[in-house]
């Protein structure tokens, strides 16, 4: 009976590993862009429920919050404040270049509301 050898062999498991690795070193690039994206959205969500009545204060407010959280990515200048019906509605956009490696990048495209809020405006 003739034993048939498995498993993998060196050149496989270097493969492997590169790949591995290059999903690690995009995914460590990525997600602290994907965590201020989600930080963006929390304060927006908390404003629009805080009782700001105009866009000064709802720019402030998030100007100020941008501030402790070290959220660099847009300002209080850069939201959209709306009304739909009675509630405030507060939304962003913005683009995030993120540098892989030489002159290879990502672009993701964020954009956010706080659509849903309970607060009434009067």
């Amino acid at each position: 009976m003739i034993k048939q050898q498995r498993g993998l062999s060196l050149i496989g498991l270097i493969i492997v590993s590169a790949v591995l690795i290059g999903v690690a070193v995009v995914g460590m690039k990525v997600v602290p862009s994907v965590i201020e994206y989600f930080t963006v959205v929390k304060h927006i969500k908390t404003i629009a429920n805080s009782g700001a009545a105009t866009v000064a204060e709802v720019r402030s407010a998030y100007d100020r919050q941008a501030t402790v959280d070290e959220t660099p990515s847009i300002t209080g200048a850069d939201l959209e404040v709306t009304k739909e019906g009675s509630q405030l509605v507060i939304s962003f956009e913005y683009a995030k270049k993120i540098p892989i490696a030489g002159n290879v990048s990502i672009l993701i495209d964020y954009a956010g509301s706080s659509s849903g809020s309970k607060r009434p405006i009067e």
